[in-house]
């Protein structure tokens, strides 16, 4: 008898479940780390900007992520799984050996430039289940080089948009399709560097899946599979079960949506009910002009995101979600149809986020997180070369930047993290001026930054960029220029995020506060990012004094500052 027909018979035990759990993680790992070390994108190499996961084959739900990558992306990818399957069966079914691409954020989830690719692997002639990947390609046309475009009224403005097609079929790359993509891009190398990065991570995802297989045998694997998602939806519930029944409201709001300056709401109405959650936000704005809207997949992903926060060692799979009831109407910010614009979706998920945090505060504020700083402060810089090797060449530096985390009940928070959306980091100083014509003049903690309380929140950051270029336009799509990270438990706020770029030796500000098009830069002129510290936990007069005193010595926080004092109600 071989072994796989062997561990096909045997019953599983909680050893072989805890093996099988980190073999199934660890392949996912593998994908990721393959992708990182190959893509020509910094966003990707450096940021981390990608992820990988496993897809049940009936449903499409996530069975196993990756722990390097983003888990927005991986909540969002079971949607993207089920849009290929569907647009397959239209094809005649998924075939072995094909690779399905698209960039579809109203089917898959998030914006344009994160583009999907979802492989169905197969056992003996039977659908298995799915390897996916997800990666932000660095630019795919549109009005907007890098495309986050801060004023898109459609999603056409924002980059091409392309749906589920076959980039693989039967083994063989689409020349066709891939001639299309490079059409459309400013940077076709790097498109063409990050798409091979995401087709060898797949390729090396295959292998491993089968090596697994081979070793404990189909149905074993399969069991595991289930068993993990069984895990999580007890322990969801358990979790659940020890908050108080109640409602828990939070509101919060966007600066703008890039078009018309005027505030928008995210809100949440949380009602928990023995081992049961509702998440209801109905109450949140409709969908509006500009690009801070985001699909129902996009939405539903960031809740994925915000409650593996919570409850941190729930198993990273569609169970987190089997025992919370998600309302979301349709033609909300937050469940927007095409065309709306959905580039700045990081923003809104970002609120989702918070809202999701302060509200479990009210249920129990022990085991929350107060408000991080809530904005990726997507900037772009972009223009052609100048020098004699070069001349012409088209360069664009897109790039996200940190802030600070909340408190909460064990410790201060981060200071300058990326945001909790993900598990990227934010690109290295070296690496950007490496590979672009700036030069960063500052990048620093902000002092005073984080909110107040028995923990103090995580500081924000501030970042200098100088242009070496004779000139260049830059962009940016930023939140918090109005709203601050919020406190909680009594804790403090933080300040705002402040966005300046330097005129003829004059500094000035945008006129919708966080986000700007079109800003025309010269040689050795700088654009300056303050980005928002992190919400204060607990009240700020029970922080002890040898905390205060180091704030003090490490000129974490002045003397005479008494901007984030005031107690979030």
């Amino acid at each position: 008898m071989t072994t796989k027909q062997q561990t096909d018979t045997v019953s599983l035990d909680p050893v072989t479940l805890a093996v099988l759990k980190g073999r199934l993680e660890q392949i996912a790992d593998e994908m990721d780390a393959t992708l990182y070390r190959s893509a020509f994108n910094p966003i990707i190499a450096e940021a981390h900007d990608a992820c990988h996961g496993l897809y049940d084959a009936r449903s499409g739900d996530t069975l196993v992520q990756g722990k390097s990558g983003l888990p927005v992306f991986v909540g969002a990818m079971a949607f993207a799984v089920r849009a290929a399957a569907r647009i397959a069966e239209e094809r005649g079914g998924m075939v072995d050996g094909d690779t399905w691409l698209f960039n579809d954020p109203y089917e898959g989830g998030t914006h344009a430039n994160d583009f999907k690719l979802v492989r169905p692997f197969f056992r003996e002639g039977k659908l298995f289940c799915y390897l996916a990947s997800a990666a932000h390609w660095h630019d795919v046309g549109g009005a907007v080089p890098g495309n986050y475009n801060p004023a898109a009224t459609e999603c056409w403005q924002e980059a091409v948009q392309i749906p589920p097609v076959r980039i693989i079929r039967q083994g063989q790359l689409d020349e066709d399709v891939l001639a299309i993509l490079r059409a459309n891009t400013r940077l076709p190398d790097s498109l063409w560097g990050d798409l091979n990065g995401q087709l060898a991570a797949l390729e090396l995802g295959a292998k491993r899946l089968d090596g697994l297989l081979d070793e404990y045998g189909d149905s074993t694997v399969l069991q595991a599979m289930g068993e993990l998602r069984k895990r999580a939806l007890i322990l969801m519930r358990a979790h659940i079960q020890d908050l108080p029944d109640g409602c828990y409201s939070f509101d919060d709001l966007l600066d703008n949506d890039g078009v018309k300056d005027e505030l928008l709401t995210i809100a949440l109405d949380m009602t928990i009910r023995g081992d049961r959650m509702t998440l209801d936000f109905s109450r949140t704005s409709p969908q509006c002009a500009g690009p801070v809207n985001i699909s129902r997949a996009t939405a539903v992903a960031a809740c994925y995101v915000a409650l593996k926060h919570v409850f941190p060692d729930v198993p990273a799979n569609a169970g987190v979600l089997d025992a919370v009831n998600v309302v979301m109407p349709e033609g909300l910010v937050i469940t927007a149809a095409r065309p709306c614009p959905v580039g700045g979706y990081t923003e809104t998920i970002l609120r989702m986020i918070d809202v999701i945090f302060s509200a479990t505060a009210q249920a129990d504020p022990n085991r929350a997180v107060a408000q991080a700083y809530g904005t990726i402060n997507a900037l772009s810089i972009a223009g052609h070369r100048t020098d004699a090797a070069r001349k012409g060449q088209r360069w664009v530096m897109f790039s996200f930047f940190g802030g600070g985390h909340g408190g909460h009940s064990g410790s201060d928070g981060l200071s300058h993290g990326n945001a909790p959306i993900s598990t990227a980091t934010i690109p290295p100083l070296e690496i950007l001026e490496a590979a672009y014509p700036v030069r960063f003049t500052q990048w620093a903690l902000r002092p005073n930054s984080g909110g107040d309380g028995t923990n103090r929140g995580g500081l924000g950051a501030i970042y200098e960029i100088e242009l070496l270029e004779d000139q260049a336009e830059a962009f940016i799509f930023g939140e918090r220029g109005k709203a601050s990270p919020k406190g909680i438990a009594g804790g403090g706020n933080a300040l705002p995020n402040v966005f300046s770029y330097e005129q003829d030796g004059q500094w000035c500000k945008p006129p919708m506060v966080s986000k700007m098009l079109g800003i025309k830069l010269k040689k050795g002129e700088r654009v300056r990012l303050e980005t928002p510290g992190g919400g204060g936990w607990g009240h700020a007069a029970d922080r002890s004094s040898a905390a205060r005193q180091t704030d003090q010595d490490l000129g974490y926080v002045s003397l005479d500052s008494t901007h984030s004092t005031k107690a979030q109600a």
